[in-house]
This record gives C-alpha cells, sequence and structure tokens, in this order.
C-alpha cells in the first residue's frame, strides 16, 4: 500500500517537473547545502515546486507528500522510508512536502538529518519555525520563505514586459489579481480560485489543525480583518466582530490565521518592549489578490492595496532574516506607515500614498516623515506613490530633511536588489 502510493506520488512529481517554471528569487545560502532546507509559506504559493526543482537538481532524491488523505492515520515512517528506498533506490536527498500533517514530524527529521540524509521540507505553518523545532535541530536548519510571486516574479512570470510604460500597466494588474502563480501562470479566473483557497485555509490549517468550535466567528474575523487591510485594531475591536468572544480567544484566532501565512501584523516602534506589546497593530494580507477576491477592495482603497504591497515585501524579507519591520505613530497622532530597522539601527521610513498632489496630502505625509526622522535618528525618508516619481527637500518647525519619491512598482524591484547586493 505505502509503495502504491509512493509510486503514484513520483508520477505526480515528475509531471509537475515537465510543466512551465518561473524560477523564484529565494536561494539556498552557499554553504549551508547540508542543513536541513525548511520552505515556508502559503498554501498554493509554489513552495512546493521550489521544493521539487530544488531537490531534483541535486541528484538522487526521493519524494513524499503528506497532504494526502492515504497518509492521514500514518503510524510507521520507517516503513514508508523502506518504500521510498524501494521506488528511489535509496535516495539521500529527501522533500517531504507538507511535513506539518505528520505528527512529531520534527523529530523523524532530526534522526534522518543525523543518519546522513538531506532533508528539505515545506509546510503551510509558520510553526515551522518554532521554539520546539529549533530546540530539536539546534542550528542544523535554513529557512526559505516562498510568497505568492513578487512583482519581479510576476513579471517573468507574464512576460516580456520591457518598457516602463508595460511595467507600471502591469503593475496595475498585480495590484488588484495578485501573485498566486497558478491563476497568473495558467491564465486562470482568479477570483474564485482565491475565494476557494481562503477557505481551504481556514478550514484545514486553522479549524481542523486547531479544532476551532466556532467556524463562523473565524470567518467573521476573516471577513473583518480582510475589510480593514493596512489598518490599526485592537484586540477589544475584534473580539466585538466575533460576537462577544474573549480578547484570549481572539487573539488565538488571529495567532492561527497568521501561522498559515493568511494575515501578518506589524506592532508600532518604540524602545521600550512593554509599550511595543501592548499598542494597536496594523494588519496586513499576505497577497492583493485575496482581498480583491473578497469583495471588499474599492478603488476607495488604492492607497492601503499599495500599502499591503509595500507590507508584504518587507515582511517577507523580515522572515528572511534581513530586517525587522514597524510602524510608527507621534504624540501628536502622526503616523509613518513602515519604519525599516537593521541591527539596532532604525535604517529608514517609508510612507505609501496613492497621490500627492494635494498640499495638504504632501504636508500631511512629509511631516511624520520629519516628526519620526528626528525622534529616530534616521534621514532615509521615502515616499512611494502610484505613479509619482520626484525628489524634494522639505522643511516644518525646523526640521528639516530630504525626500524621495516613487513609484511602488518600481521601488519592488530595486529594493530586491539593494537588499540582495548586501
Amino acid at each position: 500500500m505505502l509503495r502504491d502510493i509512493v509510486v503514484a506520488q513520483r508520477r505526480e512529481f515528475e509531471t509537475r517537473l515537465s510543466e512551465p517554471y518561473v524560477p523564484r528569487e529565494a536561494g539556498v545560502p552557499k554553504g549551508l547545502e547540508d542543513l536541513v532546507c525548511v520552505v515556508l509559506g502559503p498554501r498554493r504559493a509554489g513552495k512546493s515546486t521550489f521544493a521539487l526543482h530544488r531537490v531534483a537538481s541535486l541528484g538522487s532524491y526521493g519524494y513524499v507528500n503528506f497532504d494526502d488523505e492515504r497518509l492521514v492515520r500514518l503510524d510507521d515512517f520507517d516503513a514508508l522510508l523502506a518504500a521510498m528506498d524501494a521506488v528511489y533506490d535509496k535516495p539521500r536527498h529527501l522533500l517531504l512536502d507538507e511535513v506539518q500533517n505528520v505528527p512529531r514530524w520534527e523529530l523523524v527529521v532530526n534522526r534522518l538529518q543525523r543518519q546522513g540524509r538531506r532533508i528539505t521540507v515545506t509546510g503551510s505553518n509558520a510553526q515551522l519555525l518554532s521554539s520546539e523545532f529549533a530546540t530539536h535541530l539546534t542550528g542544523r536548519h535554513f529557512p526559505v520563505v516562498i510568497f505568492p510571486f513578487s512583482f519581479a516574479e510576476y513579471l517573468a512570470a507574464v512576460g516580456p514586459v520591457q518598457t516602463e510604460e508595460e511595467k507600471a500597466e502591469a503593475f496595475r494588474t498585480y495590484l488588484e489579481q495578485g501573485g498566486f502563480p497558478e491563476p497568473v501562470v495558467k491564465r486562470m479566473p482568479h477570483v474564485e480560485y482565491l475565494r476557494t483557497l481562503v477557505r481551504s485555509t481556514l478550514y484545514k490549517d486553522v479549524v481542523v489543525r486547531h479544532g476551532v468550535r466556532s467556524a463562523r466567528g473565524l470567518e467573521d474575523l476573516s471577513s473583518f480583518v480582510m475589510a480593514n487591510i493596512a489598518q490599526r485594531f485592537s484586540w477589544n475591536t475584534l473580539a466585538a466582530v466575533v460576537g462577544g468572544r474573549s480578547v484570549h480567544t481572539v487573539q488565538k484566532y488571529f495567532g492561527h490565521m497568521e501561522e498559515a501565512f493568511l494575515f501578518f501584523s506589524l506592532s508600532r516602534f518604540s524602545f521600550k518592549m512593554r509599550e511595543q506589546a501592548t499598542a494597536p497593530r496594523k494588519v496586513f494580507c499576505i497577497d492583493n489578490g485575496i482581498v480583491e477576491s473578497t469583495g471588499f477592495q474599492t478603488s476607495a482603497n488604492t492607497g492601503r492595496m499599495l500599502e499591503n504591497v509595500v507590507a508584504v515585501e518587507l515582511f517577507r524579507r523580515k522572515l528572511e532574516g534581513k530586517l525587522q519591520v514597524y510602524y510608527w505613530q507621534g504624540a501628536g497622532q502622526e503616523e509613518v506607515d513602515f519604519v525599516v530597522k537593521r541591527g539596532r539601527t532604525v535604517s529608514q521610513l517609508i510612507q505609501v500614498s496613492a497621490d500627492i498632489a494635494s498640499p495638504a496630502v504632501w504636508a500631511r505625509e512629509s511631516r511624520a516623515l520629519l516628526r519620526a526622522g528626528a525622534a529616530l535618528g534616521c534621514s532615509d525618508l521615502l515616499v512611494l506613490t502610484a505613479s509619482f516619481e520626484a525628489e524634494r527637500d522639505a522643511a516644518w518647525y525646523g526640521q528639516k530633511g530630504h525626500i524621495r519619491i516613487m513609484p511602488v512598482w518600481r521601488w519592488t524591484l530595486e529594493h530586491r536588489l539593494r537588499l540582495d547586493a548586501k
């Protein structure tokens, strides 16, 4: 029985290898090839495809997908390993797909790694990097983050896109439809695909996995958050949304959705950890297409959708360990959308605004940057817009600064190049 499953999955593996593939920007750092590669990200973001192509390039490999109802009750991993050895002729490299479905999987991975196997695992749950896993592997693993296509990857998928006008036009589509690979590569209608994906994520990765008793309350919370992307929230507000349930319950619900890579949130920047922990958080969705497919996005929300794109890019780099990211709020309620921190230094402050043509809007955005720059000791000030590009000097009550202004689409491309060069 197990051998039949492995054989069937091998056919699926080989079929997927023959399909068109958009190379991902994520990579394996040099010198870490012998460690356990943990490929993280949302469902259907391309983790498995990335991992398939990685292990196939390494030589002798074996593959098993645990997101298979025939393996739900697997209680003898050694029997499965024997079947893989028979089908793949004792491969050195193993790809364990959606491994979070296996109880105590981290112990199995640890044992296989000690036995000389080279392991790649994928999973749709952020607990793959939990303290428990880190304890068992004690530094013998590294993460690779696979999110829906970045804008650069999106351009590679829909290309050829060469001129700046073509890139700007492509970005307008990307802003609404997002970057989940399958609808992009196969030119599929994206709305129903993404609605189904959200339902599947909520049910499989939250309701079933965590035994959530109120699926309706979870759906109400998800819908409310989706309608308030890039907004601040308090736990008390969210508790009222789901029928007055306790703050503790709402925190658990939201935490489960974060673990499933559906949403993520940013803390308010403060040098005091207690203030950082208790202040309202800003919430974002892992892909703009999901927000648009729920029907909550309107033309009036273009600024928030632009901000969500920027947030996802920064969050991706946060998970890769390249930076920390927060938002900032001053004593006068001025707000800066993103505080980028590298090491102990605040390295950049970013505002996102769809259109700064209005003098009132420019005054609001520039003054917040100047105030935050003075408070945090940062002179790299940036405003990201839908299309406008310029450089301006700004001053307000003795505070001065030089502010760069650029379209979000250009920033997404240049930001990756700058970080990769470091």
